[in-house]
């Protein structure tokens, strides 16, 4: 099958990001997760299944099915913004990895176009299934959510020895930069960040660790979907405790930024 033909599910496009790899990009997320962090701000994303989300008295469907080309053909319509900041296109979700055929095909259409290409991702897959997106990546930014698998699973409701093992892998054949979702109780205090950091200090070729501070901005999609909000009574943790926490990641070698 020609890859312009391949087909997968998504929820979204968003234009016009500068937090998500390199210059402007455009975002196209993917649907489904293996992963059900408790401060998903996209739960929308989790399930594959299109589904009904009820946001301000409006309710909305939330997925489609889409073509390879039908997306790529959106996407180059920034082609100028692209050139000019040498961005291009990066897959988000959900998981990228649980649709690999179809994340590949697209990461090689616009790497075909001449755009560089990106990926976030948790990394928890089978090697043998991110193999696929490798050759046409320019670009992963890896959540590492924590270093305990205990305290990962209780949060996340699956184990991180799979990424962990999956990460130095991919360092090895790609740009990686690490991205820590810092979460008051699950990954904030600094003991947790240093493990973290000089975890990721072993990596090849990684230089920075990304820190992204907790936030609130998707709780009202979780009763748009008649679903809890189990955080609801965590503060975001200060521009104070955030900075402390730099300054942890930074001790292991590592630049360290605060966001995107």
């Amino acid at each position: 099958m020609d890859k312009y033909d391949v087909k997968g599910r998504i929820f979204d496009i968003q234009k016009f990001s500068v937090h998500d790899g390199p210059g402007i990009r455009t975002i196209v997320f993917l649907k489904g997760c293996a992963l059900r962090c408790k401060w998903c701000c996209n739960p929308e994303s989790q399930s594959f299944e299109i589904q009904n989300m009820t946001l301000g008295g409006k309710t909305k469907v939330v997925g489609r099915d889409v073509t390879v080309r039908e997306v790529i053909d959106e996407v180059l319509k920034d082609r100028i913004y692209f050139r000019r900041s040498g961005g291009g296109l990066t897959l988000s979700g959900g998981e990228s990895l649980l649709q690999a055929d179809f994340a590949a095909a697209l990461l090689a259409a616009a790497k075909e176009n001449g755009l560089t290409t990106a990926i976030e991702s948790t990394g928890f897959a089978p090697f043998s299934t991110i193999q696929k997106i490798l050759p046409h990546l320019d670009y992963y930014l890896m959540d590492i959510k924590h270093m305990n698998s205990e305290k990962h699973k209780k949060f996340t409701t699956q184990p991180n020895e799979r990424i962990l093992e999956n990460a130095p892998k991919i360092a090895e054949r790609v740009k990686l930069t690490v991205r820590v979702p810092v979460i008051p109780g699950f990954n904030d205090t600094p003991e947790e960040i240093r493990d973290i950091a000089t975890f990721a200090k072993t990596l090849t070729g990684v230089t920075e660790i990304h820190l992204l501070p907790y936030h609130r901005l998707g709780a009202d999609k979780y009763a748009g979907l008649g679903r809890e909000y189990e955080l609801k009574d965590i503060l975001p943790p200060t521009d104070e405790h955030m900075e402390m926490l730099k300054g942890v990641a930074e001790s292991a070698g590592l630049k360290c930024q605060i966001g995107g």
